[in-house]
């Protein structure tokens, strides 16, 4: 262990967070969540017997940072999320999709109920997520319900046991109408999103006009789910959606110097095509935030013009997709899996948009250790033209030579983070447009 090592190991603080070890290159090699960061992080180095597996780790420990949060609850959470992010060698759990579980809620339905799901589906209603494992959720939301019942299954008017517990709304037995129940319903969805404070003020203020209108009834219910959240702060709290500084994200920080931008990329938009010989010609837009996959906002495509032609079938794509910059939300980044003629075919309209973009050439090669050639796209936003292209080898040497942008090819080159996010969103949008072109070709053989 190195001095500066143990200088910084006494700056740890007594509180829950998520720690990263990292090895002699800056690599995060392990993720770990502790209740108390200062104990938990202090046992790698302590004298003592250790299995083979923590020995060889500490072996390799060269750096740690930590991210403080302020429960147990969010440092389970946010451990998943780091893990799906830097895909740390060291980590053998949670690292695929597996264990991802979404919580589902069509508010649309008329008497709405909450559901878990691992693949969500375009069926309008909403999913929150993704959650990694389904145990810590379903434990959080059982204490949500005693604050804000709901039903588990779909409404069907008949009384359980679970209406004498008071932990459904009680419709079947008039405690309460559709209409009061979908509010209570909205409070609960607040709570999962991170709104905490808000909705805690919002009880607050109900509760007091509710007491002012004489209306005493309603004012104790909205004391009672106002005592109810205080008392779950202390046990299960849901990360905030702006809870992680990204800045700090090494991949993150990485791509936003290397492309100039003004901020860290929070949404990155991955594409790729799936057809065979120019039929069942589907597209897939994967969606990263923060670094991590978000399903829900994931889209598919059925081409409208079947061909074995790419660069137009991205074109189309990118096209549609411009098109509900309102609806669906506006990238801060887009990643198209192909090479320069692919680019060069959307590059115009990127730039239109000011979108940045980039280009991954694997040249039909998605074997896990094929070579990646990365396009970065020279965005001239005043005029909307198509830039130049500048590209890598992930495989070459790191060797300088006389290229003028050596620089910024080297810039990425060294960044091992960057890649890894790159590829991570690469490979999930060519696993998501598969998934879809074997359905189609299936679904067409059967006709």
């Amino acid at each position: 262990m190195t001095d500066a090592l143990k200088s910084k190991l006494k700056t740890l603080p007594a509180s829950p967070g998520v720690y990263f070890h990292k090895d002699k290159n800056g690599e995060v090699i392990y993720v770990g969540k502790a209740a108390v960061l200062k104990n938990r992080v202090r046992q790698y180095f302590q004298n003592g017997p250790k299995d083979p597996k923590t020995t060889r780790l500490v072996a390799e420990i060269v750096d740690t940072d930590w991210i403080v949060v302020d429960t147990e609850m969010d440092a389970l959470f946010l451990e998943a999320q780091m893990i799906k992010r830097y895909m740390p060698k060291w980590n053998i759990d949670l690292r695929d999709d597996k264990n991802v579980s979404y919580v589902r809620i069509d508010m649309k339905s008329p008497v709405p109920y909450v559901s878990f799901t691992r693949n969500p589906i375009d069926d309008g209603a909403d999913y929150y997520g993704p959650y990694f494992g389904t145990k810590g959720i379903k434990a959080a939301l059982r204490a949500l319900r005693r604050v804000f019942p709901f039903y588990d299954k779909p409404f069907d008017g008949r009384k359980t046991l679970y209406t004498d517990l008071k932990l459904t709304p009680g419709i079947e037995v008039g405690y309460t109408t559709a209409k009061e129940y979908k509010h209570n319903l909205k409070n609960l969805i607040q709570y999962i999103k991170g709104n905490r404070q808000k909705l805690m003020k919002e009880l607050e203020q109900e509760m007091k006009k509710a007491s002012d209108s004489g209306n005493f009834e309603q004012a104790a219910i909205y004391r009672n789910q106002l005592f109810g959240l205080k008392e779950l702060a202390t046990k299960i709290i849901f990360s905030d959606k702006e809870f992680l500084d990204i800045s700090s994200d090494q991949a993150l920080s990485e791509l936003q110097k290397l492309l100039n931008l003004s901020e860290p990329p929070k949404r990155i938009e991955g594409y790729d095509i799936s057809h065979q010989s120019g039929t069942n010609v589907v597209g897939s837009m994967v969606v990263f935030i923060n670094g991590v996959a978000d399903r829900t906002k994931y889209r598919k495509f059925k081409l409208r013009n079947q061909r074995n032609d790419d660069p137009a079938n991205m074109r189309e794509i990118i096209t549609r997709r411009l098109r509900h910059l309102d609806d669906w939300g506006r990238p801060d980044l887009v990643i198209v899996d192909g090479g320069e003629l692919q680019l060069n075919a959307v590059a115009d309209l990127l730039n239109a948009e000011n979108i940045p973009f980039v280009g991954r050439d694997k040249s039909g090669n998605h074997s896990k250790n094929a070579t990646a050639k990365i396009m970065l796209g020279d965005m001239r936003r005043e005029t909307g033209g198509i830039g130049a292209l500048s590209s890598y080898d992930s495989n070459a040497s790191d060797e300088p030579g006389n290229d003028p942008r050596e620089e910024r090819r080297q810039g990425l080159l060294v960044s091992s983070h960057v890649e890894k996010l790159l590829q991570r969103i690469d490979d999930e949008a060519h696993r998501f447009a598969i998934t879809y072109h074997t359905l189609l070709k299936r679904k067409n053989q059967l006709r």
